[in-house]
């Protein structure tokens, strides 16, 4: 399959669409896709919507998605289960089990699943890092896909938004803002307690697991409260130092969840997350 080029700045029609994505015992989960109309096939990018693991859907980071998409991305966009009904590592199964899902599908929907990239913001940014780090986590990967069990979860390339790089330490800030509900979502979600480590993209890197590094994108509120600058700076240095790619860009003047309202720096973000993608794909980049 020969993948249509991929202009940043080309502007698609798109069609949009839902389906279920999987059951729960409680819940159907949706994926909502972003498809451009026209000959493909198209990169293909998974979203992974944020919202401190316990709140939030497959719409939360839709002005991204759609922006995306009109480029020429086949986008989709996926629920997760939230805590407390589903605590650390839940998510990342439903995170790990989009992936495969999506490069099952991508053809269906005029994709080229061999390119998939995964976008992630706040909580979302979080299980893309622990994906794309540990995508041979056999806890990660414990729900199968029906009918291709061969499909892995290795992604091209992660680009994400506020990303909550190191639990423990936006926990540390929570305590120290005395932000209650903060608080709370934190040890809702990490239950045990001990997971918020285990589960850590920061402490991982300082551990020296072995890890996967695949290029990576990281947008930050210069204003941020939930997520300080500092957080993604100490984790930027620590990916680079293991041997991985990471673009840091600090937006000064916005707050942790600036990209869903337009503004300036909304539009430089949804072009810098096209130009990275293009760079990526460019470069060769694979999700295999």
């Amino acid at each position: 399959m020969t993948t249509a080029a991929y202009n940043p700045a080309a502007k698609f029609d798109i069609k949009i669409t839902e389906v279920e994505f999987r059951k729960t015992a409680t819940r159907t989960l949706m994926a909502r896709i972003y498809q451009p109309q026209g000959t493909g096939p198209f990169p293909v990018l998974l979203d992974l919507h944020g919202g401190a693991w316990n709140n939030k859907d497959r719409n939360a980071n839709a002005p991204m998605d759609e922006a995306v998409a009109k480029s020429g991305v086949l986008v989709v966009a996926i629920d997760m289960t939230l805590a407390p009904e589903a605590p650390y590592p839940a998510s990342a199964l439903d995170a790990s089990y989009g992936i495969r899902w999506l490069k099952s599908k991508a053809i269906e929907w005029n994709g080229d699943a061999s390119t998939l990239g995964v976008l992630g913001s706040s909580s979302g940014g979080h299980m893309a890092q622990l994906l794309g780090m540990r995508p041979n986590d056999a806890r990660y990967n414990a729900i199968p896909l029906p009918g291709a069990p061969g499909i892995t979860t290795r992604v091209a390339y992660i680009a994400t938004r506020s990303p909550i790089s190191d639990p423990f330490a936006r926990f540390k800030q929570a305590e120290k803002m005395k932000r209650e509900h903060m608080i709370k979502n934190s040890t809702t979600f990490f239950n045990p307690w001990e997971s918020i480590h285990e589960g850590n993209p920061q402490e991982m890197l300082d551990r020296k697991e072995k890890v996967e590094l695949p290029p990576m994108l990281i947008m930050q509120g210069g204003l941020d409260e939930n997520v300080i600058p500092p957080i993604q700076e100490k984790f930027s240095a620590s990916y680079r130092s293991a041997g991985g790619e990471c673009q840091y860009e600090l937006y000064e003047g916005s707050s942790h969840e600036w990209v869903a309202e337009p503004s300036a720096a909304t539009t430089r973000a949804q072009d810098m997350v096209k130009t990275f993608i293009a760079q990526q794909l460019k470069a060769g980049r694979k999700a295999i």
